[in-house]
């Protein structure tokens, strides 16, 4: 390639063609562009809002860290999500996005997604808010209090809130049976 530079290639061609979801989205949160591993999974997303791939009990989340993204805030950010696909499957998946500048401006984020799996979609009542979802889906990956408290930046008391109303809830009295309800393991 004489006189070429790595610069002159067409990347966006490139990312279309490999097997890892990307997508870019502007800074009102509307998809600008999906790659074909992207649209194998959600569709033609451009025009959309990101948010309406998103899980609805990791929407406030998932909203959080993009405002801190679009404000400049976070130069990259990963995190675990569930995305729904096109067919309605729930996905655990991995994010890593970063922001797309112009200069010093935020015009828009670049971001992957990766360790894609189906989720198996828990048995709990309808009745639960969309906090309490994402704290039981916490207490099932393991978390504790203080992480709970770190990753939905909430206080650690209004975490064991959280906590205490999910339990009664589900009508149950530790952790390990809310957990154990929400895979169907459990019958009071």
């Amino acid at each position: 390639m004489t006189g070429s530079t790595v610069h002159d290639a067409d990347l966006e061609s490139a990312l279309n063609r490999i097997s890892i979801p990307a997508y870019t989205v502007d800074t009102a949160g509307v998809v600008t562009w999906v790659n074909e591993a992207g649209k194998r999974i959600v569709g033609e997303a451009r025009g959309r809002q990101f948010t309406s791939f998103v899980a609805p009990e990791q929407t406030r989340h998932v909203r959080e860290v993009f405002a801190r993204k679009i404000a400049g805030h976070a130069p990259v950010t990963d995190f675990e999500s569930i995305v729904v696909g096109a067919d309605g499957a729930r996905l655990k998946v991995q994010v890593s996005s970063v922001p797309l500048l112009d200069g010093e401006r935020v015009v828009g984020i670049f971001g992957q997604v990766s360790r894609m799996e189906e989720e198996q979609v828990p048995i709990v009542p309808l009745e639960l808010t969309p906090r309490q979802h994402e704290v039981l889906r916490l207490l099932e990956r393991g978390r504790s209090t203080d992480e709970i408290a770190a990753e939905l930046h909430l206080s650690r008391e209004t975490v064991r809130n959280h906590i205490n109303r999910l339990l009664r809830a589900l009508g149950v009295k530790s952790r390990l049976q809310a957990v154990a309800v929400a895979h169907g393991d459990f019958v009071n």
